[in-house]
């Protein structure tokens, strides 16, 4: 028997992959897998590589190098690495960033590169269903035996009705149509399945019109998935399959280069004419655009480069969001206080903090800018977070007009192509500045300068689900500690928990202030209307009389405004006025709000928790009366009254409903810049640092909302709302006015807004906060189950308290049901684990209290919650 030395062995490395799930073997884990390197490819620790799982390929991450494969490892059994699809992604300190938060998250290391990497880089296999032709043709039958309609089966037991109906009418295209005529051989021998989930199963597969979903979102709607789908495997009524990734890859154009500068007599009149717009053009074009340009085809085109007169060839183009041309701008004088703020951050070498305490208005954006352009020139770069992508295009504007082409912008609602583009573009090396929301604190930026958080106080930048739930500003620290630069904080109402970091004069931190405005400018004056006395007075609008009067006002000036509203929709809740029944989702337990689309269109009841939608309907459900009544008021309801009450007035409606499409925060900021509107109607977008000097009026139309949350950070949160949104009044040469509207006018919150008073309001809120051993001066991890099953994750959660309940050094809260119990028809349990920031416990093996959830059971971690209701 021979044996093979270790030299004439191709070298292994090990690769952290993301697993798919297997119905067989349940969830796939989290493991380091060896591979072989194949001779003529260069794999290092840090590249994304592509690797085969069973039939298919994976993505993952080169870890380390090994010197031999291991001992129990026979080198048969040892696959070879594809192929490298990103090279040297990972550097150490970068890594070391992803092991911290995978470590404080109590998150799995993959996860968390996963979320730090663009879409589609790191891709990941997954389990689907789908319905055989067999499958389609069953009857399903749930919940007491009732008929569960699908447009499916409408057309199988009715073909000779619906099916030419639904063609002509282009409801159902050629391969459904082949489907359904497949499924009339089955209309007189229907199969009957008669296990509850798997008929449950059946029945969401024929809902869609392709009959295919991810095995983990059917694991998530029917309680015992697995059993159900092995049966109705063994039947031929579903089949099983593993899609591949689909991996981003780079946009590629035609290019014509133009090749010399003198022409012979063997050309034609158009090709002489298009070799001319060639060379006026800079002697290089995109393709498509110099045929648009020459009003040319695609033939002369080639014909010129048979003559070598030009050359076509593929090149790569960045895919990157693209906004308006900017006119320059150059460094603004700064006041005192800006100055000292400045020359104290320009000072800092190395890691430190620096919490920049700014009134609204008082020039903190500058401050940023001249920060940063020193940096640039000494070939550094900077990264910028926001908490709102409505935010970007503005900040984005101000950036690209000082630094132009150097800025580049990186969040969700770029396209998956744009960015993974950014991303690659950042990854050169070259000095540039990231604007970006809560995700691009993982930006690869490879010689960082500065770090920026601004309104770091926003609870945007914590992330609840999926996991790892953290948080920007918790992340941002450690990074700028790894990169050994310098931290800023900015905000006009900051967190509790850096007021009272930055209070501790400790070294690494610095406190600046910016008490005043821009120009001297004073904070508005706040009135506080108190609604009680209006309705005493027989003033039933939902604008006081004062907020009438100012609204007139703002016509007759020709000024603008900002009307607040905590929540979007048109009115909270439908309720019948005969019997007190309450529309409600049927998958959560929430009332469903009304959406007003447009006039004449049905009106539309939508769940803000799981989306489901439905029309309204003309009478009760309960008890058959047509007295249905919308309370409430939501962005659209106030939208409407203005209408009503004020024809003149113009208006934007600014929340979520309005902001969905690509590009449109940038447009409706645009139209009210352009004063092509007198109010912009918004809910929370509206607080986060939006710049209109323009802005004279603010409202708040019903502040009690914010103030009565069951949480802890609720007085907190309706502080530093009601001061934001209250800052955009009188930021330009114009005096502002804010109106604040509520039933509540003693409430500390209240009053200390109506002072701008941050240091009165922090003082009492900490002071309760110490009492309780609340964060900052207490920590808490919150664990999060949910089930379909309301039984089994009450008991499970039970079992979790119980277990926990034995260990010592922190407290135990619960468990309890969430404040909504049931949201997409999952029942939610919570724990809540109160200790110490000091001294910190010996914490539960996270491992061990995740093996007493069932599988029905979904746990998640959520280290420092800012969300606990």
């Amino acid at each position: 028997m021979s044996y093979q030395s270790h030299t004439d062995i191709n070298p292994c490395i090990e690769v952290l992959a993301d697993y798919p799930i297997n119905l067989t073997e349940g969830e796939g884990g989290e493991k380091l897998s060896v591979y072989r390197i194949p001779t003529g490819l260069e794999v290092q620790p840090g590249d994304i590589v592509c690797v085969p799982f069973m039939s298919q390929k994976l993505s993952g991450v080169a870890i380390r190098r090994l010197a031999k494969p291991p001992d129990d490892l026979p080198l048969e059994k040892i696959r070879y690495v594809e192929d490298v699809i990103q090279k040297k992604l990972f550097r150490d300190t970068y890594w070391n960033l992803m092991e911290r938060v995978s470590q404080y998250y109590y998150a799995p290391l993959i996860q968390v590169i996963r979320t730090a990497l663009p879409p589609g880089l790191l891709g990941k296999s997954q389990r689907r269903i789908r319905l055989t032709v067999k499958g389609a043709a069953v009857s399903t039958t749930v919940n007491n035996n009732v008929w569960l309609d699908s447009p499916l089966m409408r057309t199988v037991y009715h073909p000779y009705y619906h099916l030419v109906k639904l063609y002509l009418l282009n409801e159902i295209d050629k391969n459904n149509l082949i489907k359904i005529l497949a499924l009339l051989s089955f209309k007189s021998s229907v199969i009957k399945v008669t296990n509850k989930d798997a008929n449950k199963i059946l029945y969401i597969l024929q809902q869609q019109a392709e009959g295919d979903y991810s095995f983990r979102y059917l694991q998530n709607q029917v309680q015992k998935a697995y059993p159900a789908l092995r049966e109705l495997m063994r039947r031929g009524l579903i089949e099983s399959y593993l899609e591949t990734p689909r991996q981003i890859q780079p946009k590629l154009e035609k290019v014509v280069t133009l090749v010399g500068s003198t022409f012979d007599t063997n050309l034609t009149n158009r090709q002489r004419e298009v070799l001319e717009i060639l060379r006026r053009r800079g002697g290089e074009l995109l393709h498509s655009e110099l045929l648009q340009s020459s009003n040319t085809s695609s033939s002369v085109l080639k014909a010129l480069a048979n003559k070598d007169y030009i050359i076509i060839e593929e090149r790569e183009v960045l895919r990157a969001e693209t906004g308006p041309e900017i006119r320059g701008d150059r460094a603004k004088s700064l006041t005192a206080d800006q100055s000292h703020a400045l020359a104290r951050i320009q000072a800092i070498d190395g890691y430190a903090q620096v919490l920049l305490h700014g009134v609204t208005g008082s020039g903190k954006t500058e401050v940023y800018l001249q920060a940063i352009a020193p940096l640039l020139q000494k070939g550094k770069s900077a990264l910028v977070l926001v908490p709102e992508i409505g935010l970007t295009p503005q900040l984005t504007d101000r950036f690209r007009a000082r630094f132009g082409n150097k800025v580049s912008v990186y969040h969700s609602a770029l396209s998956d192509g744009e960015r993974y583009d950014t991303w690659r573009q950042m990854l050169t090396g070259e000095p540039q500045v990231v604007i970006g929301t809560r995700s691009a604190i993982f930006a690869p930026l490879p010689n960082l300068g500065l770090i920026i958080l601004d309104e770091e106080h926003d609870s945007s930048f914590k992330q609840d689900t999926p996991i790892p739930t953290y948080h920007a500003r918790t992340v941002a620290q450690w990074r700028a500690e790894i990169e050994n630069c310098p931290l800023v904080l900015g905000s006009a109402t900051p967190s509790l928990e850096s007021w009272v970091n930055f209070t501790k004069d400790e070294i690494s931190t610095h406190y600046l202030s910016l008490p005043e405005r821009i120009n001297s400018r004073p904070l508005p004056p706040i009135e506080i209307v108190d609604m009680r006395q209006e309705l005493q007075a027989g003033n039933r609008s939902i604008f006081s009389r004062s907020l009438q009067a100012a609204l007139n006002e703002l016509q007759e000036k020709q000024q603008q405004g900002i009307l607040f509203i905590h929540r979007r929709g048109h009115s909270t809740f439908v309720s019948c006025r005969s019997c007190g029944y309450v529309l409600e989702c049927p998958h959560c337990d929430v009332s469903l709000a009304y959406h007003h689309t447009e006039d004449g269109a049905p009106q539309l009841l939508r769940c803000h928790y799981c989306n489901y939608a439905r029309s309204h309907p003309q009478l009760c459900p309960d008890c058959a009366s047509p007295y249905l009544k919308f309370f409430g008021s939501g962005t659209q309801r106030v939208a409407q009254e203005l209408s009503r009450q004020f024809p003149q007035l113009k208006y934007i409606r600014f929340d979520s409903d309005t902001t969905r499409n690509k590009g449109a925060h940038r447009t409706l900021l645009t139209q009210f810049a352009n004063g092509e509107a007198h109010l912009l109607v918004g809910t929370q977008m509206l607080t986060k640092g939006l710049d209109l000097p323009q802005v004279t009026l603010v409202g708040v139309v019903a502040a009690d909302g914010l103030l009565h949350l069951s949480d802890y950070r609720a007085s907190e949160r309706a502080f530093q709302t009601l001061t934001q949104v209250a800052g955009r009044a009188g930021r330009g040469d114009d005096p502002g006015r804010v109106i604040i509207q509520t039933y509540n006018t003693e409430h500390e919150v209240i009053e200390s807004v109506k002072h701008h008073d941050y240091h009165t309001f922090s003082a009492a809120e900490l002071e309760q906060r110490q009492a309780l051993n609340y964060p900052p001066y207490g920590r808490l991890i919150l664990l999060r189950l949910s089930s379909l099953d309301p039984i089994q994750v009450q008991n499970t959660a039970q079992i979790i308290a119980t277990a926990l309940g034995t260990e010592d050094g922190f407290e135990i809260l619960g468990p309890a049901p969430a404040s909504i119990l049931r949201v997409a028809n999952r029942y939610r349990w919570q724990i809540l684990i109160k200790f110490a920031p000091d001294d910190l416990p010996n914490l539960p093996d996270w491992e061990q209290v995740r093996s007493l959830c069932p599988a029905a059971v979904s746990l998640t971690i959520d280290v420092d919650p800012l969300n606990i209701m």
